[in-house]
């Protein structure tokens, strides 16, 4: 009788243990490796998700660091049948991956990555924290950048009748005056602003962070005024109802020792003359 109970409490509790292997032995559905890294061998994943969202990094053991960007999150459990890593070395490849497109560790404990990957211009953070024993491991990745700007016309003659500016977010290729893509949609929109409201004449401002020399971020700042304006002109606006600034780093508008801050002061300002 003894020996039937005993049985049962040890059915009884295996039922209760959580499983430490998925179901599914493929990827799950929608969910694929970011282009960066590629995944231990033997993995595959079992959640994802990608969004606008703010990620806290540790930069040491006791101070973290959170910023803002295009999250990228995967999860992976090793796959029935496969040998199981050990934590670090889960870390260390991921280490090593990173440094070797140019990324540095910013803290590394015996459960925890984070990395700084600078591309193209642009900051990318990654934490990888694997668990339980091996048999999975998170990766995240990170982003820098602000969502992109949802402002109409409407939005910018109230600002202009009420500040005399806006700011505007228009986003150029790295140390270049080149209007990225995802940029034409405000350029539309100032377009359609000056064309509704025909009296109305603009100064187009550009404005740098501190990176970079004086001399240089003006002269940045100036070709990328100038470029607004011509795209804008190439919409039906009549270019002498523009004129083009550039003031470099000279106006910020925020702190140019964080990221946040160096973001806010990379604008476009239209002022209304």
């Amino acid at each position: 009788m003894y020996k039937r109970q005993a049985f049962c409490l040890v059915i009884t509790v295996l039922c209760f243990l959580p499983l430490f292997i998925p179901a599914q032995e493929q990827d799950e559905p929608g969910c694929k490796d970011h282009p960066l890294f590629t995944r231990m061998k033997g993995f595959i994943i079992y959640g994802c998700e990608s969004s606008f969202d703010a990620v806290e990094f540790y930069l040491s053991e006791d101070k973290t660091q959170t910023l803002e960007g295009q999250k990228t999150k995967i999860d992976y459990w090793l796959a029935e049948g496969n040998p199981r890593p050990s934590e670090l070395q889960i870390l260390r490849n991921y280490e090593n991956a990173g440094k070797a497109i140019g990324g540095q560790v910013v803290y590394l404990s015996d459960r925890y990555l984070s990395m700084k990957i600078i591309k193209e211009g642009s900051q990318v953070w990654v934490s990888v924290e694997p668990a339980n024993y091996g048999a999975s491991y998170t990766l995240t990745i990170l982003e820098l950048g602000e969502m992109t700007q949802e402002v109409t016309a409407s939005d910018m003659l109230a600002a202009l009748t009420k500040d005399g500016r806006i700011a505007l977010s228009i986003h150029f290729d790295t140390g270049k005056a080149t209007i990225r893509p995802e940029s034409q949609r405000i350029i539309e929109e100032i377009a359609t602003l000056l064309r509704e409201n025909p009296e109305l004449k603009v100064s187009i401002e550009g404005h740098t962070d501190s990176t970079g020399t004086p001399q240089g971020n003006k002269a940045l700042s100036e070709e990328r005024a100038k470029a607004v304006l011509s795209a804008v002109a190439g919409l039906g606006v009549d270019a002498a109802r523009m004129t083009a600034v550039g003031w470099g780093q000279d106006k910020p508008v925020a702190d140019n020792a964080t990221e946040e801050g160096r973001a806010k002061n990379r604008r476009v300002e239209i002022v209304k003359k």
